[in-house]
């Protein structure tokens, strides 16, 4: 069964916009784990933009939440990420002025940092993962340093099935990794942009054992609920 991560980002995003307490993170991190999601992913940003220290605090301590926190190289960052445990790790690149997370990491330019870093959660037995560009240079790259999983950018392919756009080009580069991975020992993950279309495609991939959506279901289930759009996702990634 392909698991689902649900990212709750966006739980705070609508909470933050009148400096309140509605919605709670943490509460919403409760329920989607009890509606069927197998993990809540959080981004703690380095402008705090949604997800706060506070609520990367109390998320990491729910027993019943299988946790995944997105975090840059950023050396407090990190120092926050090793002192709360959370039960997965993502690194991921971040810029400042970026709408959303706009790429995969550049594995080569920052290889020595991000190795020291995979060592550190290694050793608090953390899985790992990287959030890199569907391109075998980069799945290559991954295994020598170390990490449990790879997530793969889906952002340019759900663009194209969005816009009804020829997408067999981007979806092969995709397979062709996720082939690669598999021979090599690393778990495939997949995430960005994904709505129920895109997800359907890629869930004809077996390689792929998780997917990491959140954006789409946050303002689907404003219309349909969180159970109902979680169900339903999960539905479509394990047809």
């Amino acid at each position: 069964m392909k698991r689902l991560g649900v990212n709750i980002d966006h739980v705070a995003t609508v909470r933050n916009a009148r400096g309140s307490f509605h919605p709670d993170p943490v509460s919403i991190a409760n329920y989607v784990m009890k509606c069927g999601a197998h993990s809540i992913t959080i981004h703690l940003r380095e402008d705090r933009r949604h997800i706060k220290d506070a609520d990367v605090v109390k998320i990491c301590k729910l027993k019943k939440v299988i946790s995944n926190l997105e975090i840059s190289l950023n050396a407090a960052i990190i120092k926050i990420a090793l002192k709360n445990k959370p039960n997965f790790i993502c690194i991921v690149p971040e810029k400042r002025k970026e709408v959303t997370t706009e790429g995969g990491l550049n594995l080569s330019k920052n290889f020595n940092l991000i190795k020291k870093t995979i060592q550190e959660f290694n050793k608090k037995k953390i899985r790992t993962s990287l959030f890199i560009n569907p391109n075998l240079k980069d799945i290559k790259i991954s295994k020598e340093l170390n990490v449990d999983c790879v997530e793969l950018h889906t952002g340019k392919f759900s663009n194209l099935v969005k816009t009804k756009k020829n997408y067999s080009y981007e979806y092969k580069k995709i397979k062709k990794c996720c082939e690669l991975a598999k021979k090599i020992d690393l778990e495939v993950h997949a995430g960005h942009g994904l709505d129920y279309k895109s997800t359907a495609i890629l869930s004809k991939l077996s390689e792929i054992e998780e997917f990491n959506i959140g954006h789409f279901i946050i303002g689907e289930s404003i219309i349909h609920g969180l159970k109902s759009t979680i169900k339903r996702f999960k539905k479509i990634s394990n047809k």
